[in-house]
C-alpha cells in the first residue's frame, strides 16, 4: 500500500504538536508530487519547483495558489463528483505549505534534503499507430489571446477506433490548451487555405459545422485512454484539427504542436460518441441564449434517454461570461447523479473529465445542466465595456453552452469499469511529509454508526441525538461532506464517491468526536 495513506492520521492524531515544517522534510514531498509535473524545465508551469531554493523563491506565490485553490489546475469541485485523476491537494497538505510560509520556509536538515524527480518529457505513447505534427508556426507578439486552429491530414484510409490520445506541445510556455477535432468535410483545409500563415484563427470552436471534438488537453492531463472495449471512431479520410490557444506574449514565439493516436486492433469495439447532450439549441429549457447587459443570468437544459446509455466522461464548455457550469443525472426512481460542478468556471481552464468508473444510465434517465452567466461590470472578463446584449455565436463576443458527453450504448455492469479509483495522486517515490499538525483537545474515542459497511450506493448513519456535524473524509485527509445534522438516522448518496476507506466524523455542539471507519466498494 502506498505510505501517503498514512497521511490519514495526520488530520487525527490526538495530542499531537505542531512544529514547522521545512523543505527537506515535509514540502518537497507535496511539491515533488503534485507541483514539479508542471512546474520543472520543459514543462508547461513557466517556472522550476525541483530545489529548495525554487520552493523558497516562489514561496508567497505557492501560499496563495494552493490557499484559493487555484493550484493545481482543478476546476471541478471534488466534493460533488469525485473524478479520475484528479489533481488536487489535501487540506492537509495545503495546511502544510501554509505553515512552512508562515514559519519562514525553513529549509531542514541538509542530510535529508530529497532528491528531485527527473523528467524526460518523452511521449506516453511510444509507439503510436497514427503521429500528426502541426506545420511550424511563430507566433506574434500580442496583448491579447490567440486562438489558431491547424489541420493535420492523417492516413488513415479505413474507419478505426481511437484508444488513446495524446497532445505534445511543441512550446510548453506558450500552449495553453488544445482542443482536438476530426473533420470530414474538407471545411477546415478551405480555412486553412484561406490564411497566408499556417492555420487559421477561431475563438470557439474550429469554425466547421459537424466537426466531432475528440480530445482535450490542458497543462498537468495526462493523455486520453479509452475504457476497455470502448474507442472513438476515426473516420476515413478525417482530417485531426487542433485548436491552440495561445496566450499574450511580448515576442514571437515559434510552435509545432504534436497529435500521437493509438489506434485498437481489428475486432469488435464499442464505439465512443462524443456529443454536445446538453445544449444551448436544441435541449435547452428557457432559451433563447440572449443575455443582458449588467444582469446575473442562469440557463438550463436537459435531454431524457431513450434507450440505455453508458457515459465515460463530460465536458463543459462556454465562453468569457461564464461563471458557473453544473451538471447532474437523475434515474428512474428519482435517484440522482451528481456529474460534474465546476463552481468557478474559466474558459481558459476548460477540459473533458474522465469518470472513476463509467456511469450506467438506464432508458428513461433525464440529463440536467445549469449555467451562470456573469454579464456585468464586475466581471474581468467580460468583453465588453460596458456589458453589452451578448447572444449565441462562437467569437469571442458571443456566448456558447455545451456539455460534451462521451457515451456509448450502456450495458449493466459497465460501472464496474475501473477508470481510476486512487483517493489522492500517489506521491512521488512513496514520500509523506514527516510533521503531524495538532488537533483539537476535544477529541474523543467514540464511534458513529453506519450501515452497510462495505457500502456502493447508500450510507446509512445513526447520529445519536442533538445537534452536531456530520464529515466525511477520505484516506488522504479531504473533507467530502461537512453537514448539519439533528440526530437520528441519515442516509447519504455515496454513489459517485471512488473506492477505498473513508472516516465519518461527527462533531457534537460541545466538540467531543466520534469516529466510525467506513469502506465503499
Amino acid at each position: 500500500m502506498k505510505r501517503f495513506l498514512p497521511l490519514l492520521p495526520m488530520l487525527f492524531a490526538a495530542g499531537a504538536q505542531a512544529q514547522t515544517p521545512t523543505w527537506n522534510e515535509d514540502i518537497a514531498c507535496i511539491v515533488h508530487s503534485h507541483c514539479a509535473p508542471c512546474h520543472h524545465d520543459g514543462g508547461p508551469g513557466h517556472f522550476n519547483l525541483l530545489a529548495y531554493v525554487d520552493g523558497h523563491w516562489w514561496r508567497n506565490e505557492m501560499l496563495a495558489a494552493t490557499q484559493a485553490r487555484y493550484m493545481p489546475p482543478w476546476p471541478p469541485d471534488p466534493a460533488f463528483r469525485s473524478l479520475a485523476h484528479e489533481r488536487v491537494l489535501t487540506q492537509a497538505e495545503i495546511d502544510l505549505i501554509a505553515a512552512w510560509v508562515n514559519g519562514d520556509a525553513p529549509e531542514g536538515d541538509a542530510q535529508n534534503t530529497p532528491t528531485p524527480p527527473s523528467f524526460t518529457n518523452e511521449p506516453v505513447i511510444a509507439s503510436p499507430d497514427i503521429t500528426a505534427v502541426m506545420e511550424e508556426y511563430a507566433i506574434p507578439a500580442s496583448t491579447s489571446d490567440l486562438y489558431r486552429c491547424f489541420v493535420l491530414p492523417v492516413d488513415n484510409p479505413s474507419d478505426s477506433y481511437i484508444t488513446g490520445l495524446e497532445v505534445i506541445p511543441g512550446n510548453t510556455a506558450m500552449v495553453h490548451h488544445v482542443l482536438v477535432y476530426q473533420d470530414t468535410s474538407g471545411q477546415a483545409r478551405v480555412l486553412d487555405d484561406d490564411d497566408i500563415e499556417p492555420g487559421y484563427t477561431s475563438f470557439g470552436g474550429i469554425g466547421v459545422p459537424g466537426a466531432v471534438l475528440v480530445g482535450v488537453w490542458v497543462p498537468g492531463s495526462q493523455p486520453l485512454f479509452t475504457p476497455e472495449g470502448m474507442g472513438i471512431k476515426l473516420l476515413a479520410g478525417a482530417d485531426i484539427v487542433i485548436q491552440v490557444h495561445y496566450p499574450a506574449t511580448s515576442s514571437v514565439e515559434v510552435d509545432s504542436t504534436r497529435v500521437n493516436l493509438r489506434l485498437a486492433p481489428t475486432g469488435f469495439m464499442r464505439e465512443l460518441h462524443v456529443d454536445p447532450v446538453l445544449d444551448h439549441l436544441y435541449t435547452i429549457t428557457d432559451g433563447p441564449l440572449l443575455i443582458p447587459p449588467d444582469q446575473v443570468s442562469v440557463f438550463h437544459a436537459q435531454y431524457t434517454t431513450t434507450f440505455p446509455a453508458t457515459i465515460t466522461a463530460i465536458g463543459p464548455h462556454s465562453h468569457l461570461l461564464g461563471k458557473r457550469m453544473k451538471a447532474w443525472a437523475v434515474k428512474p426512481g428519482g435517484i440522482e447523479v451528481p456529474l460534474i460542478d465546476i463552481p468557478d468556471w474559466d474558459f481558459r481552464w476548460q477540459g473533458m473529465y474522465s469518470f472513476r468508473n463509467p456511469i450506467y444510465l438506464p432508458t428513461g434517465t433525464t440529463l440536467y445542466c445549469e449555467t451562470t452567466y456573469d454579464n456585468t461590470a464586475g466581471n474581468p472578463d467580460n468583453p465588453h465595456d460596458p456589458p453589452q446584449w451578448v447572444w449565441l455565436g462562437e467569437a469571442t463576443t458571443n456566448e456558447m453552452m455545451l456539455y460534451y458527453f462521451a457515451w456509448t450504448i450502456g450495458v449493466p455492469g459497465d460501472e464496474a469499469i475501473v477508470v481510476d479509483d486512487a483517493p489522492h495522486t500517489p506521491h512521488y517515490a512513496d514520500c509523506m511529509p514527516g510533521v503531524i499538525l495538532g488537533e483539537s483537545e476535544h477529541t474523543s474515542s467514540g464511534e458513529v454508526f453506519a450501515w452497510p459497511n462495505p457500502a456502493s450506493e447508500r450510507l446509512a448513519v445513526d447520529c445519536g441525538q442533538g445537534a452536531a456535524q456530520l464529515r466525511l473524509i477520505d484516506a488522504s485527509g479531504r473533507e467530502l461532506l461537512n453537514r448539519q445534522v439533528f440526530g437520528g438516522r441519515v442516509d447519504l448518496d455515496i454513489a459517485s464517491l471512488a473506492r477505498g476507506s473513508y472516516v465519518l466524523e461527527l462533531i457534537s455542539a460541545t466538540g467531543g468526536i466520534r469516529r466510525y471507519k467506513q469502506m465503499l466498494e
